[in-house]
C-alpha cells in the first residue's frame, strides 16, 4: 500500500468512529465496533505527521496549512459532537492536536538537548489537554519521532533500510530494524491506551466487561501498524498527488459540517 491509500483508509476510519459518536447508542455491539476501528486513524496520522515532517520541501508552509485547517474545521467539530442544543464548544478539534504534535517535531528540531526542550514539549503535550486526542496524541508523535526512526536530516528510515535507494522501497515487513523501532512504538501506544480506557471503563462497568472494551479500544493500533510495518511501500501515489494532498485537509472540515447539519435535521 502506498501513503496516500493508508490515508484514505484514515480517513474512512475515521468517519466511522463519528457517526458512531454522533448517532448511535454508546454500548451497543455497532456502536462499540465502529469507534474502536476508527481508532485505527489517530495513531497513523501521527506516524505520517512525523514522516511528513522530514520530507516536507517548507516546514512553515506545512505548519501555516495545519493552523489554517484546525481553525477551519473548529466550528464544524463543535458542530458535529454538541450533544444539546445546536452548537457549544466541545473541544479543539484533531487538526490542531496534529497542529501541536507539528510544534513539537519542531521543538525538537530547533532546540538543543536539555531542560528548554523537555518544558517546551511537556509544555505542548499539555497544551492539548482541551483538544481531540489530548495528550496521547503528541505522546504517540514524540515517541515515532524519538525512537530512531529518523537519520540526521530529520527524515524517515525508508522502508527499505536506513541506505536504501529512496526510489526503490521494499515492502516494511523486509526491513527488520525499521520493523522492530516500529513495533516498539505501537505496543507502548497499545498499553498506554489501553491503560486508560480500561481505567475510564472501570469506572463505568463490570471489571470483566471493562477489560474487554478496553481490548476492543485498542484494535485500531494493531490494525494501523500492520499497515505502516508490512504493507506500507514508503511511497507516495503516483496518480492524482495534488488531489490526495488536498482532500486529506478538505474531508476533516467537510464530513463534520455534514454530520453537524444531520445531527440538527435528525
Amino acid at each position: 500500500m502506498n501513503r496516500d491509500q493508508i490515508k484514505y483508509a484514515a480517513m474512512f476510519t475515521m468517519l466511522l468512529n463519528h457517526i458512531a459518536n454522533i448517532f448511535l447508542e454508546p454500548g451497543t455491539f455497532l456502536f462499540e465496533v465502529m469507534v474502536d476501528v476508527g481508532y485505527f486513524t489517530a495513531i497513523t496520522m501521527c506516524y505520517f505527521l512525523v514522516e511528513g515532517y522530514g520530507y516536507t520541501r517548507s516546514k512553515e508552509k506545512y505548519g501555516k496549512r495545519l493552523l489554517l485547517f484546525a481553525l477551519i474545521s473548529e466550528i464544524p467539530f463543535c458542530l458535529a459532537f454538541t450533544e444539546e442544543g445546536t452548537i457549544s464548544f466541545v473541544n479543539m478539534n484533531m487538526l490542531f492536536t496534529l497542529f501541536l504534535c507539528f510544534l513539537i517535531l519542531y521543538a525538537m528540531e530547533k532546540i538543543p538537548s536539555g531542560t528548554r526542550r523537555i518544558l517546551c514539549i511537556l509544555g505542548l503535550v499539555f497544551a492539548s489537554a482541551y483538544s481531540d486526542w489530548a495528550l496521547l496524541a503528541p505522546i504517540f508523535t514524540y515517541w515515532f519521532a524519538s525512537c530512531g526512526l529518523r537519520d540526521a536530516q530529520g527524515k524517515m528510515l525508508p522502508a527499505g533500510g536506513r541506505n536504501a535507494d529512496q526510489k526503490s522501497h521494499l515492502a516494511g515487513g523486509r526491513n527488520p530494524e525499521r520493523k522492530k523501532l516500529l513495533w516498539k512504538v505501537f505496543r507502548k501506544a497499545m498499553l498506554f491506551f489501553g491503560l486508560l480506557n480500561l481505567v475510564e471503563n472501570m469506572e463505568q462497568t463490570t471489571p470483566a466487561r471493562a477489560v474487554i472494551q478496553s481490548l476492543g479500544a485498542t484494535a485500531g493500533i494493531p490494525l494501523s501498524a500492520l499497515c505502516i510495518i508490512y504493507l506500507y511501500n514508503g511511497k507516495r501515489s503516483e496518480k492524482h498527488r495534488t488531489f490526495s494532498k488536498w482532500f486529506f485537509y478538505i474531508f476533516y472540515p467537510a464530513h463534520l459540517l455534514i454530520l453537524g447539519i444531520l445531527r440538527i435535521a435528525i
